[in-house]
């Protein structure tokens, strides 16, 4: 068997806190990519509910008539709330299924880099149409293509970096990158919401546009020290994946089915939480008015102040020979994501009948953002360190198509959340985070054995 050289110096470079320096530029491109998402994320629920399915509004939407009857020939008739919720729970969703057809684009023929900067100009283009009624539908299309391009492709050049040995920089790796997420997506609630509040809707979706166009610009300046292309493995007499390496893949979509059910759990963030708070949470707090959107920038404030304190605890637990694989660490996160739905529950039944205090949905995204970095850098580490080159930017796509499914599952539970009390609802996105660590004790250890067979 033998390999081809893999298109990016390894070592040689480091110099960005011990890191190559490939890694600063794909963290910043990130940082832009995620501040135009999130900020447009933060606000298109809350936009859908109070402006633009409403009458007056929603007949301008270029094919909406067609696309609504669709959508109620699936889920039967749909209120306003639960409309939003299921086109916010298809559009997060395919934002992260095409990642695994631009994964397989970008293997197969132009490369994860051109895959990059195609995406980042689709993706600008949809921010621009959002801030348009009457294009509507054809933004959530061309964020959503550009996702495809982007999203798989850069996250598989973040592996590139490292050597195949070096696992714990690998993973170290992909938790700077995932900050260079959180704060996009601090900035992007922060500055799109203020801006849709003093200016209006379409004024916060332009300025995402603006940022979009940013991040390709990072990209492109920092070209030179980014591989062009994540090579195959080239097999001497087949181009089939051996016995072992099935048994990998294998193992890394079973880890991928597990983590769908702390993201169902956590995404929940973006599409009810926002009508929840709006509807059941004190508005103001010091006489400050607190707009809605701010709420998630929170979440990834917290999985920012959380890095060195993540850090320090595995340090600890690796200089004791206690640091847990990753299978347990994606576990502890699926524990704390229940943990902080139980949070709401709690809030709900101490309120009783009056307003709940703005401290708990701050408490319930903070301890959410520790989650995320337990268990989804935790995630990506293994898919690019694990995964046969030949298929690696495909199951990174795979990963992120695992979002697909949660993504749906919430924009269809979130159809349930005017049928239930608050407290039920939040109670079985609990449930449903458990069940994740659960599904961790029961196969965490037989799924470490296989995607590292060595250990």
């Amino acid at each position: 068997m033998s390999t081809s050289e893999v298109a990016v110096t390894h070592g040689g470079d480091a110099a960005f806190m011990g890191h190559p320096r490939g890694l600063f530029y794909l963290a910043f491109t990130e940082a832009w990519e995620r501040f135009s998402y999130y900020g447009m994320v933060a606000l298109v629920v809350l936009y859908m509910v109070n402006q633009l399915l409403l009458p007056g509004h929603v007949e301008h939407i270029g094919g909406f008539s067609g696309f609504r009857a669709a959508l109620e020939w699936l889920f039967g008739p749909l209120s306003r709330q639960a409309l939003a919720s299921q086109i916010f729970g298809l559009y997060s969703g395919f934002v992260y299924f095409t990642p695994l057809l631009g994964g397989m684009i970008a293997d197969r023929w132009i490369g994860q880099r051109n895959g990059v900067v195609i995406g980042a100009l689709s993706m600008s283009a949809g921010h621009i149409a959002m801030t348009f009624e009457e294009s509507f539908l054809v933004a959530l299309l061309l964020l959503v293509i550009g996702s495809g391009f982007l999203k798989g492709n850069i996250s598989a050049q973040v592996g590139a970096l490292y050597p195949r040995e070096d696992e714990a920089r690998r993973t170290r790796g992909f938790l700077i990158f995932s900050t260079g997420i959180n704060i996009g997506a601090v900035v992007g609630p922060l500055l799109c919401g203020l801006l849709a509040q003093v200016y209006g809707w379409h004024y916060g979706f332009g300025i995402a546009a603006i940022f979009m166009l940013l991040g390709l610009a990072t990209y492109l300046y920092g070209y030179r020290y980014l591989p062009a292309r994540v090579e195959r493995r080239k097999f001497e007499g087949t181009a089939r994946l051996t016995a072992a390496q099935r048994r990998i893949v294998y193992a890394l979509i079973a880890v991928m089915i597990i983590t769908v059910f702390q993201s169902t759990s956590y995404y929940q963030l973006y599409n009810v939480n926002p009508i929840w708070i709006q509807e059941h949470v004190a508005p103001s707090l010091g006489g400050f008015r607190i707009p809605v959107p701010w709420y998630q920038s929170l979440n990834s404030v917290f999985s920012i102040l959380g890095v060195p304190l993540v850090f320090w605890i595995w340090r600890r637990q690796a200089a004791g020979r206690r640091e847990p694989d990753d299978l347990a660490k994606i576990g502890t996160g699926a524990w704390i994501a229940a943990a902080s739905n139980l949070i709401l529950v709690a809030a709900i039944f101490a309120s009783g009948s009056a307003p709940v205090h703005p401290i708990w949905p701050f408490l319930y995204t903070a301890i959410l953002g520790i989650s995320f970095l337990y268990y989804w850098p935790t995630l990506l580490a293994p898919v690019s360190r694990a995964a046969p080159a030949k298929v690696n930017a495909t199951l990174m796509g795979l990963a992120f198509m695992s979002l697909f499914i949660s993504n749906n599952l919430i924009g269809w539970l979130g159809g349930f959340y005017e049928k239930m009390r608050p407290a039920e609802f939040w109670a079985m996105h609990a449930a449903i985070a458990a069940g994740g660590g659960l599904l961790v004790v029961l196969f965490g250890r037989r799924l470490s054995r296989a995607l590292y067979p060595v250990q």
